[in-house]
């Protein structure tokens, strides 16, 4: 891929955005992520997607420069729905996928990393939605994932505003899970990435599942969908290595079986 490649890392694929000079989402790097999804998924030995950006920025937002060669609302409603996909496809992924960001993440930047499972930020990151100050309104998903996040009231300060807001405020409005210093940001996204690389892939996809359910169904649905899950992945080879492990007192090793 041009845009987008990753290395392995005791389990965990570190994916870097690389398309200087600000990491800028287009339809391209896009398809490069459904691509990512597509290399990782079947991969026994990748357990966890960890991603970030190269250089100064997460990724400063969709690239505007291709919106000049789009005439039609057809054409732009294509345009969000082709990103909307891939995004989902992220959000309900059966391996965890974390991003690590720093610097901006703008635009579609945002709404790529608030369709990974959870996010780590420096300090000095700057996380928004600013399209409305180009006339415009998110378009991958932003105007529903974000009030899920902060509430409807904080939603819509950052987006009719158009101003981001800091690392540190994203914790505290829970847009992020873990502020870290930006020296350190990687090595501790990674840290956190390979322990979970060494939990069970069965329960981890169950997992993901269950959360993705607690978003569209009932609270009664969902537990009822929870026992099921969890008899199914009770028998399973992981869980019976797990309960093992833990009664002899030693580290599990899951073999996703």
């Amino acid at each position: 891929m041009e845009y987008l490649n990753y290395i392995v890392d005791e389990g965990v694929a570190v994916a870097t955005i690389n398309r200087p000079p600000a990491n800028a989402l287009s339809r391209a790097l896009i398809e490069e992520v459904n691509l990512l999804l597509d290399a990782v998924e079947d991969d026994a030995d990748i357990r966890v997607v960890l991603l970030h950006g190269e250089g100064r920025f997460f990724s400063a937002g969709a690239d505007i420069k291709e919106f000049t060669e789009v005439s039609s609302s057809n054409e732009f409603e294509k345009l969000s729905t082709n990103g909307q996909v891939v995004f989902e496809r992220l959000e309900k992924f059966s391996k965890p996928v974390i991003a690590a960001i720093h610097g901006a993440a703008l635009g579609g930047g945002l709404e790529l990393a608030m369709s990974c499972h959870f996010r780590y930020v420096s300090e000095t990151a700057k996380l928004g939605l600013p399209e409305l100050q180009l006339g415009l309104i998110p378009g991958f998903g932003g105007t529903q994932r974000l009030p899920r996040y902060v509430g409807a009231a904080k939603a819509a300060e950052m987006m009719f505003t158009s101003e981001p807001i800091s690392g540190v405020d994203a914790v505290k409005w829970g847009l992020a899970n873990r502020v870290v210093p930006e020296e350190v940001l990687l090595e501790e996204s990674l840290k956190t990435a390979k322990k979970i690389a060494k939990k069970s892939p069965i329960a981890i996809k169950t997992a993901i599942e269950m959360l993705q359910f607690s978003k569209t169904s009932s609270f009664y649905d969902g537990i009822s969908a929870e026992a099921e899950s969890f008899g199914t992945v009770f028998v399973s080879e992981d869980a019976k290595e797990g309960i093992a492990a833990f009664i002899e007192k030693r580290e599990p090793v899951f073999k996703g079986k």
